[in-house]
C-alpha cells in the first residue's frame, strides 16, 4: 500500500520546516526508524526517521523547500498491508491517528486539517520551477494522474512561461541561500532592524586567568575536561549579571515590559560547518569551573555534529561569542534578540602595557559588549563591563 507520512509536529511551536537534505531517494528501500530527511526549523536541524519499512515511492518536496507541519513528507510503498481507506470513507469517521515527533500514525485520509492543495510534481520538477520562479499552477502535467514531470517544467520554461534566472558568469558561482545559513541571515536582519545597538569595548588583563588556568590544567586533564578561557569568562559573568540584572533580561515589546530573568542560561556561540549556532549552557550559576568547561565542550561538540536537542537552543538569557584563534582587535557583535546584551571575547595575547610607571608584558584581551540601548544605558553597560573585567583579573579557584 502507499503510506503517506506527514511532517510531524516536532514541538516548540514550530509550524513549518525547511527540507535541508534528503537521506533517501525515490526507489530506495528503507527500514523502520531509518533516517529519511534532515529538516531545519527555527530552532535546530532535526533528522526524521521512517515510521515504516518499505520502498520510497515519492518525495513530497525538494531540498530547499519549506513545508508546513501536516503536509505529506514522503510516500512509502509498504508491503503486506491492506490498502488505505478512501478519502470518502475516512471522512465518515473521526480520525484516530496522531502525529508525534519522529513518527506518524495518522494516514493521509484522516479528517485532520490538510495543508493547502498544491500542484503535484516530481521533486526535480518542483526544484527547477522554484529556481526559475515558475508557478507550477500554470503547468499542465503529463505524468501519471496529471503529475508534473521535469520535461513539463522545461517545456514551460522554453515557452517563456517564467522569468529566466540571471545568466551565469564564467568566474562566478551561485550557492543557494538555505538551511542554517538562511535562518542566520533572517535572524541577523531581524535583530539589526529591531535593536538599537550600542557597543562598548575595553581591555582586560587576563594574566591572572592565564596563571590560574595553567595551575588548574593537571586537575582538568585528570577529569577529562578541556579547560579554556571561555569557562573563566562564564564564571566571571554570572555574578556580574546578578549585580546588573538589566543585562540578563529581555524586552516584551507587546506588553511594554522589561522581563528580568532570575536564571542564568548563557548562549555560547559556536562555529559549525553550516554557520553559527548558539547552544544554551543552563544554570551557569550552579556550576563550578570544571563543570562549566565540561558543559561548553559537550555543547560545542553536539553543535558541530548536529546532535543538539531543541531545548538546548532556546531560552538563553545572555550570549557570549568568541573570535577564537583568529584574534582580532575588536568586533561589534549583534545582540541575539530578544536578549538585550552579548559579549564578544577576543584572543588573549601578550602586550606591552604600563604598570606602576613601567612598561611590562601582560596577557591582554579586548572585550566587546553590545547592548539593546532601549533597555540598557551606556553607563550601566560600562559599569557591568568593568565588573566582569575586575572578576577576570581576580579569578575564582576551580
Amino acid at each position: 500500500m502507499a503510506y503517506e507520512f506527514k511532517l510531524p509536529d516536532i514541538g516548540e511551536g514550530v509550524a513549518e520546516a525547511e527540507i535541508v537534505k534528503w537521506l533517501v531517494a525515490e526507489g530506495d528501500r528503507v527500514a523502520e526508524d531509518q533516517p529519511l530527511v534532515e529538516v531545519l526549523t527555527d530552532k535546530a536541524t532535526v533528522e526524521i526517521p521512517s515510521p515504516k519499512a518499505g520502498t520510497i515511492e515519492r518525495l513530497g518536496a525538494p531540498e530547499g523547500a519549506t513545508v508546513p507541519v501536516g503536509s505529506v513528507l514522503v510516500t512509502i510503498a509498504v508491503e503486506g498491508e491492506a490498502p488505505q481507506a478512501t478519502a470518502t470513507a475516512a471522512a465518515a469517521a473521526p480520525s484516530s491517528g496522531a502525529v508525534a515527533a519522529g513518527h506518524a500514525t495518522a494516514s493521509a485520509t484522516t479528517t485532520t486539517a490538510a495543508p493547502p492543495a498544491r500542484a503535484e510534481a516530481v521533486p526535480a520538477a518542483r526544484m527547477l520551477a522554484k529556481e526559475r520562479g515558475l508557478d507550477l499552477a500554470t503547468v499542465t502535467g503529463t505524468g501519471p494522474n496529471g503529475r508534473i514531470t521535469l520535461d513539463d517544467v522545461k517545456k514551460a520554461l522554453e515557452g517563456g512561461g517564467a522569468p529566466a534566472k540571471a545568466a551565469p558568469v564564467a568566474n562566478e558561482e551561485r550557492v543557494p541561500l538555505r538551511g542554517l545559513r538562511k535562518k542566520i541571515a533572517e535572524h541577523m536582519v531581524h535583530a539589526a532592524r529591531t535593536v538599537p545597538h550600542f557597543t562598548f569595548v575595553a581591555e582586560a588583563d587576563m594574566s591572572a586567568v592565564v596563571a590560574a588556568r595553567k595551575a588548574a590544567l593537571p586537575a582538568a586533564e585528570a577529569a577529562g575536561v578541556k579547560l579554556t578561557y571561555m569557562a573563566y569568562v562564564v564564571r566571571a559573568l554570572v555574578p556580574a549579571l546578578q549585580a546588573f540584572p538589566l543585562l540578563n533580561a529581555s524586552l516584551d515589546e507587546g506588553a511594554g515590559e522589561i522581563v528580568l530573568k532570575k536564571r542564568y542560561d548563557l548562549g555560547i556561540a559556536t562555529a559549525t560547518d553550516e554557520g553559527l549556532t548558539v547552544p544554551i549552557l543552563r544554570g551557569a550559576d550552579r556550576l563550578g569551573l570544571l563543570e562549566v568547561a565540561r558543559a561548553i565542550e559537550r555543547l560545542a561538540t553536539a553543535a558541530r555534529e548536529k546532535k543538539l536537542a531543541l531545548d538546548e537552543l532556546t531560552g538563553g538569557t545572555f550570549t557570549i561569542t568568541s573570535t577564537g584563534a583568529y584574534g582580532g582587535l575588536l568586533a561589534t557583535p549583534i545582540v541575539h534578540h530578544p536578549q538585550v546584551a552579548i559579549l564578544g571575547v577576543h584572543a588573549v595575547t601578550p602586550r606591552a602595557v604600563v604598570r606602576d610607571g613601567e612598561i611590562v608584558a601582560r596577557e591582554m584581551t579586548n572585550l566587546s559588549l553590545s547592548l539593546d540601548h532601549r533597555v540598557v544605558d551606556g553607563d550601566v553597560g560600562a559599569r557591568f563591563h568593568y565588573d566582569v573585567i575586575e572578576r577576570l583579573q581576580h579569578p575564582e579557584a576551580p
